[in-house]
């Protein structure tokens, strides 16, 4: 058993400390809002994430995880200290550490005897160095500095914590090495590997990986566009490419970008830390100028359609959040879609499995919300699907059909087949395929 403090009830932090406790540990999670906190105490996830729910109260109930805004008192208890911090993105791009570095100082106040400081938020090159600075500047007591970037997938979060494909951990010390390696034995049984490395290359690691995959799926969108202007069908091309053993399937579903919050910032974040370094990042540049366009794309489809007279048309919206399986709404692409319709003067009905209190605390009264997919469908002219949620795949059509004024369906993640729907009469939209109707 080891006594962990987690600084910081985020996705990662409250995941971190859950699937940290789950193998035994005690753990102490700090976080600076108390009623967060008090809530978290009387048995409250403060975030949708499936499966943590049920690891979250056998915990508690066992009294491996706790919850504090005193960051002393964790500190004092603990010897491994997880920083989960958010780094937001600033105007420039740049990963604000401006959380992390303060807390580092306070460490420095705090720590009496020796501990092992963790960054588990992603953060850029050199984070490591910046943090260890700030804890010197006011303790001689000795400590180490680890880089141990998360890949966690939200809405596969728990599992991906638990049953890890790999572990990256940047470190320099022996002794913390040991720490850690004792510390994530449990989560690699199966024989999956523990990459040790310098606290460089694992910061790297993340940031790479990211926009390796953000790249992946934008050339998927490039050439799904492209299909649409030569007649050719994504979904075979897809088939095609993803059958080659060197590219994989995964990561090549064509659709209106990507969202959360990961992939925006961190790709935005290895381009400006380029720039401080004096590289220029051509290709990852591009990846973020079509991303941007391809979140709107719908919208061109839309416009056209109606021959841009859209003023007092009602659209049902079907998806909020980035992804399915989660409440998280930042960067979703169906975010910037509202915008724009509401520019253009559309009335907007939506409907969301967990993320519809997230948009009312940006949107408030701007559009209107349905209790469920069908209510929202009702009077409006057509239908826009954003998030490919499991119950969007199978609706029934007939109730479409009856509800819409006018059969028409744009759907921004592909999620029914071409034949069926010229079969259903409707008038079809998606990306990278014909249009049906």
């Amino acid at each position: 058993m080891k006594n962990i403090a987690v600084v910081g009830t985020g996705y990662v932090g409250l995941v971190t400390g859950t699937c940290f406790a789950e193998t035994g540990n005690k753990v102490i999670c700090v976080d600076i809002d108390a009623d967060k906190v008090n809530r978290m105490k009387n048995g409250e996830v403060p975030i949708y994430e499936p499966q943590l729910d049920i690891l979250f109260e056998r915990n508690s109930k066992a009294g491996r995880l706790d919850f504090t805004t005193n960051l002393e008192e964790a500190i004092d208890a603990s010897e491994i200290i997880f920083l989960a911090l958010p780094t937001p993105p600033g105007e420039d791009g740049s990963a604000d550490l401006s959380y992390i570095l303060q807390v580092a100082e306070d460490l420095g106040n705090i720590i009496k005897d020796y501990k092992v400081i963790i960054d588990k938020s992603t953060v850029p090159v050199g984070t490591a160095d910046k943090v260890k600075e700030a804890i010197a500047k006011n303790t001689t007591i000795g400590f180490d500095v680890v880089s141990n970037p998360e890949f966690l997938r939200e809405g596969f979060a728990v599992n991906d914590f638990l049953k890890p494909d790999r572990v990256v951990i940047g470190t320099s010390s022996a002794k913390a090495r040991k720490i850690l390696e004792d510390l994530y034995k449990p989560f690699v049984r199966q024989g999956n590997p523990i990459y040790f490395m310098d606290e460089k290359s694992a910061e790297l690691t993340k940031y790479a990986a990211n926009s390796f995959l953000a790249t992946k799926i934008t050339f998927m969108n490039e050439i799904a566009n492209f299909c649409e202007k030569v007649g050719a069908d994504v979904d075979a091309v897809r088939r095609g490419v993803g059958s080659d053993e060197r590219i994989g399937k995964r990561f090549l579903f064509p659709g209106i970008g990507y969202g959360g919050s990961c992939f925006p910032k961190d790709v935005q974040a290895l381009v400006r830390s380029g720039r401080e370094y004096g590289y220029d990042f051509k290709i990852i540049n591009a990846v973020l100028n079509v991303n941007d366009r391809q979140k709107t794309i719908l919208i061109d489809k839309i416009e056209e359609h109606f021959k841009g007279d859209l003023k007092g048309k009602k659209v049902a919206l079907w998806g909020l959040a980035f992804k399915p399986d989660t409440d998280d709404i930042r960067e979703a692409p169906a975010l910037y879609m509202i915008d724009k319709l509401l520019e253009l003067g559309v009335e907007i009905v939506a409907f969301d499995p967990e993320a519809m209190d997230n948009v009312k605390s940006i949107y408030g009264d701007k559009i209107s919300y349905g209790e469920n997919l069908y209510d929202v469908l009702e009077e409006a002219n057509f239908l826009i699907i954003a998030t490919e949620w499991q119950v969007f795949r199978n609706p029934n059509f007939d109730i479409i059909s009856k509800s819409l004024k006018e059969k028409v369906i744009f759907d921004g993640r592909n999620l029914y087949d071409l034949e069926d729907m010229k079969h259903k009469g409707f008038k079809y939209y998606s990306i990278g395929r014909e249009v049906i109707g």
